[in-house]
């Protein structure tokens, strides 16, 4: 087993290659070809998500912390993991937990996201060769051990069947809220739209949903996110589904808000389209409490103000998780590392 201190110097020494001014231009043509195999990861995108998992992933600090918490597993194991492409290099933290926890990765990319998560772990060996001992990508995982999957709630049922027999985590669709008093800030309200919009609103960790007061107006939340206008306007596959939505609301003569990028319709649904928010009141606070409560389950992160709401997320950061804010609230480290 490749000992815990070359784990974490390897992965260091990932994060400061990526952090590298001088290899700005390898990054730059890396983005350029993950965009081509999938137009949603625009290289503004790819090259941000890259940046924050040297920098929130892949510091010293950070790193050294987080595996610290955690034992060494008894033996390695191979872990099969069959990964999200929802969002550029999304699923770099399961391949980070199943190697600095000393097992071997067998890992299924998702078509959408084919090029990134390779590319970095072709670096990785590259920077500490016994790596390659422990790194595969594989069609089929019947020789894992353990596995992790994510996928929607359709696909994790049969994950379920093909994987019971094991030991497994299990990811299935969630998204995430914002709880609005009415209260915020014009910055605060520009920071939701960032966690509305950024990465065109794909990820779990998207607001697809806002809770407001009785009577609330939204103008003052348009005006403060009008600066991302241009952004969403010309990417043609956003603004496709933009247009797309708009008709079904019109022909459909539902009652909706629109600033010509973003609209704004009631809905109970939690999940909503591309380019489409939907909205709820609600009494108050601690009835939002209990709903929230009950919803645990269905829910990644929830916006707002964490005086109000315990746990709450910044506005603005719901897309700058830590190495320890797991997806689906299960310690992926804690369950490979009692394997």
């Amino acid at each position: 087993m490749i000992s815990r201190i070359q784990r974490i110097n390897a992965f260091i020494k990932l994060g400061n290659f990526l952090k590298d001014p001088q290899n700005r231009d390898y990054l730059q043509e890396l983005a350029i070809t993950a965009n081509r195999k999938n137009n949603w990861f625009t290289p503004v995108n790819v090259l941000g998500s890259l940046d924050a998992i040297a920098e929130r992933f892949l510091s010293e600090e950070n790193l050294t912390n987080w595996i610290n918490q955690y034992p060494e597993p008894a033996a390695s194991q191979k872990i099969g993991v069959i990964m999200a492409g929802n969002i550029p290099a999304v699923g770099f933290h399961d391949v980070l937990c199943v190697l600095m926890s000393g097992h071997t990765l067998l890992a299924k990319s998702s078509s959408d996201d084919p090029v990134l998560i390779p590319a970095l772990l072709e670096k990785l060996i590259e920077i500490e060769p016994a790596f390659a001992d422990y790194i595969f990508f594989v069609e089929r995982l019947n020789d894992s051990d353990a596995y992790l999957a994510t996928g929607s709630d359709n696909t994790a049922r049969y994950f379920h069947y093909y994987f019971s027999k094991k030991p497994n985590i299990i990811r299935k669709n969630r998204t995430s809220l914002a709880v609005i008093t009415g209260n915020e800030s014009d910055a605060e309200l520009h920071a939701l739209g960032k966690d509305i919009l950024q990465y065109f609103g794909l990820g779990c960790r998207n607001v697809s949903k806002l809770y407001i007061p009785e009577g609330y107006d939204f103008t003052k939340f348009f005006e403060s996110i009008q600066a991302f206008d241009q952004l969403y306007l010309n990417h043609h596959k956003y603004f496709n589904n933009y247009e797309y939505n708009k008709s079904i609301l019109l022909v459909n003569r539902v009652l909706h808000y629109d600033n010509g990028f973003l609209m704004l319709t009631e809905n109970h649904a939690m999940v909503s389209p591309i380019s489409v928010v939907h909205y709820e009141t609600y009494q108050n606070i601690e009835s939002m409490k209990g709903y929230l409560e009950e919803n645990a389950e269905k829910i990644q992160c929830v916006v707002g103000d964490k005086n109000i709401i315990h746990g709450a997320v910044p506005f603005g950061k719901t897309q700058e998780p830590e190495l320890s804010d797991y997806a689906d609230n299960v310690d992926t480290m804690a369950f490979l590392t009692s394997l």
